[in-house]
């Protein structure tokens, strides 16, 4: 009981306002000096122990390391289309739907010969949690994780991302088309048979 009366005790608090005060005036004295922006991976960047370390922010920024895991972006000439990234995301952040060519497409910068339009690819940005896993199991490396780090919104319906390459228009196009030569074929089939059943 002695013990907790010397320590609520006036010398005590004078003590420890005295030794707040030392310490704020030290960080006063060094705040005289700014602390550079330097890359973590510089020799300097454990070498400034004072100083302020506020940046004028977004004048003054930190570089990005070249690892990090940032805002996603689709090269949509690139995508085949193989649904891979939706099927890994463990949040279900990213939205394909897909449209059967039914002609030459044309071939991605890595000479994978493309087969699908991509009507619908749409990436949520509100709801992934970086984890890259889409941008690992990606067969042709169109999806990537960008330098940008810093992207918020006022709305949140605009941290959807649309990566596509047809229009609504063009869209409705094409599956016409595909369910139009899948109505040819049905019906090749269908007189290839009744040939055989006469036969």
């Amino acid at each position: 009981m002695k013990e907790v009366k010397k320590h609520t005790g006036f010398g005590f608090v004078v003590k420890s306002l005295v030794s707040g005060l030392g310490l704020t005036w030290r960080h006063f004295k060094n705040a005289r000096n700014r602390r550079t922006p330097e890359y973590v991976s510089d020799e300097n960047y454990f070498k400034q122990p004072d100083g302020m370390a506020t940046l004028k922010y977004p004048y003054e920024a930190l570089p990005v390391p070249d690892n990090g895991r940032y805002r996603l972006h689709n090269e949509i000439d690139d995508c085949i289309v193989c649904d891979l990234c939706a099927k890994v995301c463990p949040v279900n952040c990213i939205t394909i739907e897909s449209v059967k060519a039914t002609e030459e497409i044309g071939m991605t910068s890595d000479g994978t010969k493309k087969r699908l339009y991509a009507p619908v690819f749409d990436i949520d940005m509100a709801k992934c949690c970086y984890c890259g896993l889409c941008t690992t199991v990606c067969p042709t490396d169109c999806l990537t994780m960008t330098p940008v780090y810093d992207f918020a919104e006022v709305d949140i319906k605009n941290m959807v991302y649309h990566f596509t390459d047809l229009t609504p228009e063009q869209s409705e196009e094409k599956k016409q088309l595909l369910a139009k030569q899948q109505e040819e074929m049905a019906a090749a089939k269908a007189a290839a048979l009744a040939a055989r059943k006469k036969d």
